[in-house]
This record gives C-alpha cells, sequence and structure tokens, in this order.
C-alpha cells in the first residue's frame, strides 16, 4: 500500500521560534528514512529494535517508542511504502524506501553535513551516522562545504571589548573555540575519505562494516522479499 505524495517540510529559519523542535523532526526524519533504506524490507519493530540498540534516545533524542508514527508520518508523505504482508500465518506491515523517499534522504544528508550550526548540532550529529550509506563523492563535496564554513567562523576574532555583555561574548568565543576543533577533526576526517579509506554506499561488498543484523532478522527480512518480489 502507497501512502500519500505530500508535502515535505520546508527547512526551518534559525530565528523561527519552533527551531529546535522542527530540526529535531528534520533530524528523526532522516534517521528514520536511513534506517528503513539500510534495512528493507523492514517491519516498525525490527527498526525500534535496531534504533535502541544504536542507543539513539542518548545521542538523537529520540524515544523509540516514537517509531511507529514516524512511519506513518513518512508513508503519508510518500517518502516510505508500507505493504501489509502475511507472513507465516500472521499479519505484518513492513516499510521500503520510494524513489521521492531515497532523494530526500540524499538531500537532508546534504542539509546535514553542510549546515554549521553551533547551537543545534543534532541534524549533522545524525547525518554523520548516516555517512556510509551516501556515496563517497557526494559526502566529500558536503564535508568539503563545511570545512569552508567552519574556516569563517574559527577565523573570527576575539571580541574583546565589543558591547554586547561579557559572557554573551564569552558564548561566541566558546563557539569560535568549537569550530576550530571541529575544523581540525573535519580535515582529518575529509582526509581519510579522500585516500579511500572507510566505506561508502556502491562500493564492493566486504570493503566496509556489515549491518550486524541478528540471525532472526536477517531471516525474517529474506521471507519478506520472497513474498514482495520485485518492489
Amino acid at each position: 500500500m502507497r501512502g500519500g505524495a505530500g508535502s515535505a517540510p520546508a527547512p526551518p529559519h534559525p530565528r523561527d521560534p519552533t527551531y529546535t523542535v522542527r530540526m529535531s523532526a528534520t533530524a528523526t526524519r532522516l534517521l528514520l528514512l536511513g534506517a528503513v533504506k539500510i534495512f528493507e524490507p523492514v517491519n516498525a519493530y525490527q527498526i525500534r529494535r535496531e534504533l535502541v540498540s544504536w542507543d539513539v534516545d542518548e545521542w538523537a533524542h529520540v524515544n523509540p517508542g516514537s517509531v511507529y508514527s514516524v512511519l506513518r508520518t513518512l508513508t503519508r508523505q510518500g517518502f516510505v511504502d508500507r505493504h501489509d504482508i502475511t507472513d507465516a500465518g500472521r499479519a505484518v506491515a513492513v516499510y521500503t524506501v520510494t524513489a521521492r523517499g531515497k532523494a530526500e534522504f540524499v538531500q537532508l544528508m546534504e542539509r546535514g553535513l553542510t549546515t554549521v550550526d553551533h547551537s543545534e548540532p543534532l541534524l549533522f550529529h545524525t547525518a554523520l551516522a548516516m555517512l556510509p550509506h551516501v556515496e563517497r563523492e557526494p559526502a566529500r563535496v558536503w564535508l568539503r562545504s563545511r570545512i569552508v564554513q567552519l574556516r569563517d567562523t574559527a577565523g573570527i576574532p576575539e571580541r574583546r571589548g565589543s558591547a554586547a555583555p561579557p559572557y554573551v561574548a564569552e558564548m561566541l568565543e566558546l563557539w569560535r573555540r568549537e569550530a576550530a576543533a571541529q575544523l581540525d577533526w573535519c580535515e582529518s576526517l575529509v582526509a581519510r575519505v579522500e585516500a579511500g579509506e572507510l566505506h561508502f554506499s556502491g562500493e564492493p561488498a566486504g570493503s566496509g562494516p556489515s549491518t550486524g543484523e541478528p540471525a532472526q532478522m536477517e531471516a525474517e527480512r529474506a521471507r519478506y522479499r520472497e513474498i514482495l518480489g520485485p518492489v
């Protein structure tokens, strides 16, 4: 069963009072799209179990129990397809990513990797966790774009003697130093990417880590593929 083709939310603006909430929702959308993309065809419980094993409640502020409602939203927006099947005598809803969902995943990855926001880094952290699931060249380009922005931020001179309250100036100095530290890390990461290290989507199997999925989940997904056929 295919979900409706609703429109994706517009990118939030930092001055929007709902900015943090909307950025969190965007990061959750990226996380769930990525999980379905990695494991499809997959049911909601399998996704929830995987995300729990990733400790997403700690670093992504995602309540694993919200997986079901987010999947309904992604289905309604046309980013994933829901397939109602019968497996071993029981009704199961399994999910696959649509072409529109794959395009949305790439767009969110680009936004997450190229947007430097020191006050709300959640989308970047989520995109970083999904980095192996895009191709090497766009990942390299997006990280290079991030480096340019970080150089601008890290190069801002200390704002001593400004009209800003002292601890506002200290906060800006903290951001400047964080940008300098992240710049060093990001340049090191890009050097590894350009040297052919790490693993990215589309590269030969065996050159990177497996999904690490349990044997039961692997067997269930094999049955789902057999039942669904080409999707």
